[in-house]
């Protein structure tokens, strides 16, 4: 007869134990939702309401709301759509590129070798620089008179004169490009390389002995395994290289004739050298639609590769 009784206080404590996890659970998730609100949807919700606006720099307390017209200006400018195919075209080489570079030399600084130590803490001194740092150094590097790529270029006989590699339009996005892979390239290796430490060497072993050749080993052991770790750098170089502004901006300025102009490179151009804060803003919200349709293409393709690979 005294079991019921005593049970109750039991009772009430397990009851209780969900409602004190729910509000132990808000205490801790609270100050990100309010640093999430305060940082990055506010700003968000300003912005976006910017671009529905003719708002000057010169005064932006004065804004006339103009609706979606400055949607509709910036999707019928060609300098729009010229920053817009040099931005995918950057990103595409510059996830391919620091991809193939890094995995190839994850590769190489994976395999026992004198000095492997030595070699891993120097390949990241590229990703240690300071981008304002390597983009000055390889300015004077391309410079036509005394830089040592147009030198070089003139001794192999590739040119009679020195090339304005800045300068001219055909080649100053490669000299950019080539100055992003440098210097992200290492970030790539490093966590490439972390991603084959976790690789099995039973595995490999076990492969080597079937008779697998290297290739083999790599399409059937270790590329199954390194998967997720490649999809998820490849989506974050993918982010960094969108809003990629600092190297682009003290090389070339997105000249020459536009060649280099990426989006970021065309919202400063509109709010600080033309003024108009309301078409620098829309063009923000586009470069932002551009990147969360980004981010969910390669969650849909992660997903189908992991759903693919579960039926096999």
């Amino acid at each position: 007869m005294t079991r019921p009784a005593q049970s109750r206080p039991q009772a009430a404590e397990k009851a209780a134990a969900p409602d004190r996890s729910r509000w132990t659970a808000a205490v801790f998730v609270a100050p990100v939702v309010l640093y999430l609100l305060a940082f990055q949807f506010y700003p968000l919700a300003q912005q976006f309401y910017l671009s529905v606006t003719a708002t000057s720099l010169l005064d932006p307390s004065r804004q006339t709301f103009v609706g979606l017209e400055n949607y509709r200006d910036i999707l019928t400018d060609p300098e729009f759509h010229q920053a817009l195919r040099v931005t995918v075209v950057y990103t595409l080489v510059c996830v391919a590129g620091s991809i193939l570079l890094g995995l190839g030399a994850a590769l190489l600084l994976d395999r026992p070798f004198r000095g492997r130590g030595i070699a891993r803490a120097l390949v990241t001194i590229p990703w240690a620089a300071p981008p304002v740092a390597a983009a000055l150094i390889f300015v004077w590097l391309y410079n036509a008179q005394y830089g040592l790529v147009s030198r070089a270029s003139q001794a192999l006989g590739l040119s009679a004169g020195g090339i304005n590699w800045l300068d001219e339009p055909s080649y100053a996005l490669p000299a950019i490009l080539i100055t992003t892979l440098w210097q992200i390239f290492p970030f790539s290796a490093v966590v490439i390389l972390a991603a084959l430490q976790g690789v099995p060497s039973e595995l490999r072993e076990a492969a080597v002995i079937d008779g697998a050749d290297r290739f083999s080993v790599f399409k059937a052991v270790v590329w199954p395994t390194i998967r997720p770790t490649v999809t998820l750098l490849a989506l974050l170089i993918t982010v960094w290289s969108l809003r990629r502004f600092d190297v682009i901006w003290i090389m070339t300025q997105g000249g020459p004739l536009g060649e280099t102009n990426t989006l970021v490179i065309d919202l400063y151009r509109r709010a600080f050298v033309y003024l108009d804060l309301g078409r620098a803003a829309a063009v923000g919200i586009v470069g932002l639609a551009v990147a969360v349709l980004v981010t969910l293409v390669y969650f849909w393709a992660s997903r189908r590769a992991e759903a693919a690979s579960g039926r096999r």
